[in-house]
């Protein structure tokens, strides 16, 4: 039996959230918020895949439909989410939407690396595709064809003002330290580079009518397998080609404001707060790093998920000293922080959430600096070598030389090529190309290279 509204799902709710990227953390993440949310019927999502996709194809033939299978270590608990009301991969439809005078919002969840930014944090305008998407607006205004995540923010944003409507909140959902700032670094970047000729004024627009919302977001989701889409038909009898896998665990923490009203999210468990760097910084540190640590040392001990790295007395004794570096950083309560690292523990140990340590080894270029370094730097600042984030560093250089998860990475030419050759050469090219160029440092992960296996 396949999915359907009249069948298993609530009434489509009317359109006031745009999404951009809806894969599985978003369907776990900000749509499961929405779902449960008690105003949930007035908040439905219209969700953009980036490109013509299978994704995209299969929910929009179910109604945007999806099954959630909530993956406790005692069982399954599956539910069949109504948040999204529409599902497209046309730039038509994703101009419809914004030109809606009731949409409030704008999410995204696109990874680090398709907000296309330069290695100073700006927008990349060397990038072919940034290129195209700054000059098809200046050329065609609101009728630009354009593929690039800024380059749609800026186009949906263009076609609000050019129908004065309010303007919205943006808010990113990737894991980059501060993303609000850093969306609204890179859509004002590109209206800026617009030419003034055809759309005066975009970016200053953008900035007055505009709120950037700054998010941090939680909630591991492995790629889906044949065998969970098994599980959903023998649990409900549905066959969902495109169900979502997650763990109980969830969390939401969201700092900025909402010029057009938002969903009751705080009524399922989601935090607003003023200051957000706190709570930023625990879980791209202390999640996300020792994700990182188990992507390259774990595969280096031959082990494939999540779970049987931090089965691995030897990797879990490595987990625990880079918390211990990374924790001396973060300005919370000692109790706050102990609480979250046995939540991980316990997370990481569930047996029927198979993470893939190869997928959360990809794009480490754009990972490993946001996650590791400032850790890194304040503990070299305070006078000791950090053992813990060292060994991260280390294992990702024998990562990029070839050695455990294969390297998937938007910029893999440039720091494959970083990489090779000598040891010792290697670790200072890679350390320099980061901005990190302590003696003490450089010796300590050539160390810890070596001693991982690197060659």
């Amino acid at each position: 039996m396949k999915l359907c509204r009249e069948r298993h799902g609530r009434p489509a709710a009317p359109v006031r959230i745009a999404h951009l990227g809806p894969g599985n953390f978003f369907r776990a993440h900000q749509a499961w918020y929405t779902e449960h949310a008690p105003d949930a019927a007035e908040w439905g999502i219209a969700a953009f895949a980036g490109r013509r996709g299978v994704v995209a194809r299969d929910l929009a033939a179910q109604d945007g439909l999806y099954t959630l299978l909530v993956r406790a270590a005692d069982g399954d608990r599956p539910e069949i989410v109504s948040a999204v009301s529409t599902v497209s991969a046309e730039l038509d439809d994703w101009r419809k939407c914004f030109a809606r005078p009731e949409l409030a919002l704008v999410t995204t969840t696109v990874t680090e690396a398709g907000y296309r930014r330069a290695p100073d944090g700006g927008l990349d305008t060397g990038d072919p595709e940034v290129a195209a998407d700054i000059a098809a607006l200046t050329a065609h205004g609101t009728d630009a064809e354009v593929v690039t995540a800024p380059g749609k923010l800026a186009l949906g944003l263009a076609v609000r003002r050019a129908h004065d409507l309010p303007g919205l909140a943006v808010v990113p959902c990737d894991n980059v330290p501060d993303n609000g700032a850093m969306a609204a670094r890179v859509v004002g970047e590109l209206a800026a580079a617009v030419d003034d000729g055809r759309d005066p004024g975009l970016a200053a627009w953008i900035g007055e009518h505009v709120a950037f919302v700054t998010t941090m977001v939680d909630r591991i989701t492995p790629h889906t397998t044949d065998d969970d889409r098994a599980a959903v038909r023998e649990r409900l009898g549905v066959d969902d080609p495109v169900p979502v896998v997650t763990e109980p665990y969830v969390e939401w923490v969201l700092s900025g404001e909402f010029p057009q009203g938002r969903p009751r999210w705080e009524d399922v468990g989601a935090r607003f707060v003023d200051d957000i760097v706190p709570w930023e910084h625990r879980k791209l540190w202390l999640l996300n790093g020792s994700h990182s640590l188990m992507a390259y040392a774990g595969t280096l001990r031959g082990h494939e998920t999540v779970e049987q790295a931090i089965g691995d007395p030897v990797v879990r004794g490595w987990v625990e000293q880079w918390w211990e570096d990374a924790a001396r950083h973060l300005p919370l309560p000692p109790e706050e922080i102990t609480a979250y690292r046995a939540a991980l523990l316990e997370r990481y140990a569930n047996p029927r959430i198979r993470h893939l340590l190869r997928q959360i080894a990809a794009d480490g270029s754009q990972k490993v600096p946001i996650r590791i370094l400032q850790a890194v730097r304040a503990e070299l600042a305070d006078g000791r070598v950090p053992t813990g984030a060292a060994r991260v560093l280390a294992a990702w250089v024998c990562h990029l030389r070839g050695q455990g998860a294969p390297v998937a990475d938007v910029a893999a030419e440039e720091f494959v090529a970083l990489a090779a050759g000598d040891l010792e050469d290697a670790v200072g090219r890679v350390l320099a190309r980061l901005d990190v160029t302590d003696a003490r440092l450089a010796a300590a992960v050539t160390a810890l290279a070596g001693e991982l296996g690197g060659n």
